[in-house]
């Protein structure tokens, strides 16, 4: 299977900003702050109320390249590509977002932690294994051990991945990563620090220079 052709702008960019937010209200505000700082792609998650919504409102951005994060089921999926949604991410493996993920052409991103997981990812049919949560299993050396028995997987390792050490897992073998609380900073956004928001998104794109 030929590699999906979002992939190359994921690696380009090198970081998906995971956005998980408790209101609808702070994921707009979010991502609003963070696009003024010159970050492109975002992933919506869909724990977030009405986040269907917040994913077409995105979309609506033609210089936004928007996507769903935590996807359960195939009619989820649906929702979120007709709201405009090019990527879909699940924390686990689940075949059913195949099909509407291949019949829309969006890239596939399924969540895996061992080698048996990663296997069951790649033959479900993901794009791209994100290593979900990354820091908590070995960080950058668990993702180099997946690495040397999977050379040829798309990897993007998310949770506890923040602009100090995404490079690490870069190195280790990471074509991108995937980066939350770190970036999408709610305390702040409730407080509406929009500086310490903006400050945080510079130190991420930051990497693409290192």
């Amino acid at each position: 299977m030929a590699p999906h052709p979002l992939i190359e702008t994921f690696r380009a960019a090198r970081i998906v900003p995971v956005v998980r937010t408790s209101t609808a209200a702070h994921a707009a505000t979010a991502v609003s702050w963070l696009r003024d700082a010159g970050i492109r792609i975002f992933e919506i998650t869909m724990t977030i109320p009405d986040a269907v919504s917040v994913i077409r409102d995105v979309a609506s951005d033609p210089e936004l390249l928007v996507g769903a994060g935590t996807v359960p089921d195939a009619v989820s999926a649906e929702a979120c590509i007709s709201a405009g949604a090019r990527f879909l991410v699940s924390p686990w493996v689940e075949p059913a977002l195949v099909p509407p993920a291949r019949g829309a052409g969006a890239c596939l991103m399924m969540g895996a932690l061992t080698p048996t997981e990663v296997r069951a990812a790649r033959t479900a049919g993901a794009d791209v294994v994100k290593i979900f949560p990354a820091s908590s299993v070995g960080g950058p050396a668990h993702l180099k051990a997946l690495r040397s028995v999977f050379p040829d997987a798309v990897f993007c390792p998310t949770g506890g991945v923040d602009a100090r050490n995404a490079n690490d897992y870069i190195a280790a073998g990471a074509a991108f990563v995937g980066i939350g609380g770190k970036l999408v900073d709610e305390a702040a956004i409730r407080a509406g620090n929009r500086a310490a928001v903006e400050a945080a998104a510079r130190e991420a794109l930051g990497i693409l220079q290192a």
